[in-house]
């Protein structure tokens, strides 16, 4: 068998670097977010069977 393909040369922009989180900056609106969504999780995980006891 061989490898009877071509290269491709595309325009294609290089991909943007990953940014990982603890090097990311946080806005305080980004904070309230992830606040209000752990509170429903929490209200959720522990107040439904609370209530259905």
């Amino acid at each position: 068998m061989s490898d009877d393909h071509e290269e491709v040369d595309n325009d294609y922009p290089d991909p943007p670097e990953r940014s990982t989180a603890p090097q990311s900056d946080y806005s305080m609106s980004d904070v309230l977010t992830g606040f209000v969504v752990m509170l429903v999780g929490v209200a959720i995980t522990f107040g439904v069977p609370l209530l259905l006891a």
